[in-house]
């Protein structure tokens, strides 16, 4: 991706939430928490972490920057309602289910075209709802930032901070820093990273110039649009027919046309293409809890590292992951282990092969096993 020459000061003194949307992705088919999540319970619908779903924890993340009002949440019809019930703040219709998955750049896509008929000035934020941010503050700084430079009509994504090298990631390469908003620096992005294999996110990390690509972007819905335009107008062509046919307000259009669109990300349909995307950088705490062993980082743990719950006894375990809401837990001599037991399902794995629960998820379909998904 080509650098634009020169050094831009941001200036821009007005509250940058004056004309911000949310638009907030929960989708997700409910297989890395197997068996604690189900197609009807994915992560971002899970307490895992506190009193509030991950959901709700993104929702509220936003309070003080996005009224509910101006918030979007993109779902599917299998957990439309639960989503609905979780933020009933947000307006029903503004919880839209797709007919059918379709990826990120439909989804986002469609919910810029809703904000630009209803806000021609209006700038949308993306974020994930299954994700885990540890400094809330420091997150709504970046946002701002992002929100003036999207002002003046750029692509923003905001980008976290390295802490290890990680494969499971894609990267963003950043150019020199083009600017300043208070103490945040903007940097021009160079090139969206595929994830890489290990060797190659170890020189990454080392060189200073990589961040993780979390997935949250800031635009104006029309630069979006613009953009799409160019970049992918047979989408474009078929966004207008389904706004025209009703949008968001016209299930029915939605189920007859949205199925049409091409099924692909946000990266490879227009982050890849464009040329003039910026990156702010960020150390929030974040992580993606993308599997259980993700999970274990995140909960605080006995003087042997366990994580258990209450009532048990283990006797000789060191490093082990077990969620039990209702059964007393006996172990002995047990180490790096994950367990979850539900009411018709236990998943006993090592931790280091947690990602792979995702292919007994996979075992579960191929039997025809639907009760237990």
């Amino acid at each position: 991706m080509p650098r634009t020459a020169g050094k831009h000061h941001i200036t821009a003194s007005i509250s940058p939430f004056a004309d911000v949307y949310a638009v907030i992705l929960a989708g997700g088919s409910g297989t890395r928490f197997w068996p604690l999540s189900r197609r009807a319970r994915p992560k971002q619908l899970l307490k895992l972490f506190g009193k509030q779903s991950l959901l709700q924890q993104t929702a509220q993340r936003l309070r003080g920057l996005v009224p509910p009002e101006r918030t979007y949440v993109l779902t599917n019809t299998t957990i439309q309602q639960e989503a609905r019930r979780q933020l009933p703040a947000v307006p029903r219709q503004q919880i839209i289910a797709e007919p059918t998955s379709r990826n990120t750049a439909p989804a986002i896509s469609l919910a810029a075209f809703e904000i630009a008929r209803r806000d021609p000035q209006g700038i949308m934020i993306v974020l994930p709802s299954d994700h885990i941010i540890a400094k809330p503050e420091v997150f709504r700084q970046a946002l701002a930032a992002g929100c003036r430079a999207a002002e003046q009509g750029r692509s923003v994504v905001i980008g976290i901070k390295p802490m290890r090298p990680e494969t499971g990631f894609g990267y963003i390469r950043l150019g020199e820093q083009e600017s300043r908003d208070g103490k945040i620096a903007i940097s021009k992005v160079i090139q969206f990273v595929e994830k890489p294999p290990m060797a190659r996110a170890r020189q990454y990390v080392r060189s200073g110039k990589y961040l993780w690509n979390g997935g949250m972007f800031i635009w104006k819905a029309s630069t979006l649009i613009s953009n799409l335009e160019c970049y992918q107008p047979q989408m474009a062509a078929a966004l207008r027919r389904i706004v025209s046919a009703g949008g968001i307000r016209s299930p029915k259009a939605l189920r007859r046309l949205y199925p049409r669109l091409e099924n692909i990300s946000i990266d490879y349909a227009l982050m890849e293409k464009i040329s003039d995307v910026w990156a702010v950088p960020v150390d929030m705490g974040w992580s993606d809890v993308g599997s259980w062993a993700a999970a274990y980082e995140l909960y605080s743990k006995d003087t042997d590292q366990n994580v258990c719950p209450s009532p048990a006894y283990l006797l000789d375990c060191r490093q082990n992951m077990i969620v039990s809401s209702k059964k007393f837990v006996g172990a002995a001599g047990i180490e790096n282990l994950v367990i979850v037991e539900t009411n018709d399902a236990l998943l006993v794995c090592s931790q280091d092969r947690s990602q792979d629960v995702g292919k007994i998820v996979k075992e579960l379909e191929r039997r025809g096993m639907k009760d237990l998904l």
